[in-house]
């Protein structure tokens, strides 16, 4: 099989096929969940999962760092007792969606741009996952964005240096074994309870380093990609456990570029909309209140 430009974060076509199947296996078992199909925004195509929910504003889940539509079915659920979820998983990033990653992070901005009309006519909420919150930072605001929830937002900081994450990370980016994939998760997750076993992604983490590139977290943004949101209710928040994106070190940032505190997610670390669900929908519940 030929080798795909590292401008695409597969490393091979049988390597995009993999991970293709294994996401679509995932998404095709959940009967509450339908596909919009393959929605082309900025020349990108790109799959959207809809899963119906309470009356409340619905909620556009836009996801990174690790975490795509098919890991995060369980967390829809959660947050479909109170509204419509929709789920998009980035150019770029493993999963369903166009497999070119944008040369900048204002063009994940344009892509959202380009996204939001094409799947739905009214006001949501983009709820940006790390990545996903970088998108969400640098799209132009919109009538079509009520409100929004950064949870773990990359592009706010550049992230920390943490050792043990950073020597994790190289293990599982030069050998992708089962054991260096839970260890990995585990510098991204909130302690777990001692004797627990592998992380419960460690099969998706083996499958990602095998078949793909290295999907870094944005650092931390330009002021020319910063988008106006004042007249949005915009909420912040971080996992305690954080490694990446701290609650230290958001919160300036945060209160700067936002004018909004921090909210710490205490069971949580880098991979917050995974590990606490519950929490994340209680915040959606702070961005309808305004």
């Amino acid at each position: 099989m030929p080798t795909l430009s590292p401008a695409r974060v597969y490393r091979s076509d049988a390597g995009e096929i993999a991970v293709r199947s294994w996401c679509e296996q995932e998404l095709g078992r959940a009967r509450d969940l339908s596909s919009l199909g393959a929605v082309v925004a900025d020349g990108r195509p790109t799959r959207v999962h809809t899963m119906p929910g309470g009356p409340a504003t619905p909620v556009l889940l836009l996801s990174g760092a690790f975490l795509g539509s098919a890991n995060l079915i369980g967390a829809a659920r959660v947050l479909a007792a109170d509204r419509p979820v929709l789920m998009a998983d980035l150019p770029g990033l493993p999963g369903t969606s166009d497999s070119r990653r944008p040369s900048r992070p204002i063009g994940y901005g344009d892509w959202l741009d380009a996204l939001l009309p094409l799947v739905t006519s009214d006001p949501v909420i983009v709820l940006g996952h790390s990545t996903g919150a970088a998108a969400a930072l640098t799209a132009l605001p919109s009538p079509l964005v009520a409100g929004m929830l950064l949870v773990n937002p990359a592009g706010l900081a550049a992230p920390a240096s943490d050792a043990e994450y950073m020597r994790a990370s190289l293990a599982w980016r030069i050998s992708p074994t089962w054991r260096a994939g839970s260890r990995l998760l585990d510098t991204l997750s909130a302690p777990r309870p001692a004797g627990s076993g592998s992380h419960p992604l460690t099969g998706w983490a083996t499958l990602v380093g095998r078949h793909c590139r290295s999907c870094p977290v944005p650092g931390l943004l330009r002021g020319e990609d910063f988008r106006d949101w004042t007249g949005k209710p915009v909420v912040v928040a971080t996992g305690a456990h954080d490694r990446l994106m701290t609650p230290a070190l958001l919160g300036s940032p945060a209160r700067r570029l936002l004018g909004t505190d921090v909210h710490v997610i205490e069971d949580a670390g880098h991979l917050a909309p995974y590990e606490a669900p519950e929490r994340v929908r209680d915040l959606l519940r702070e961005v309808d209140r305004g």
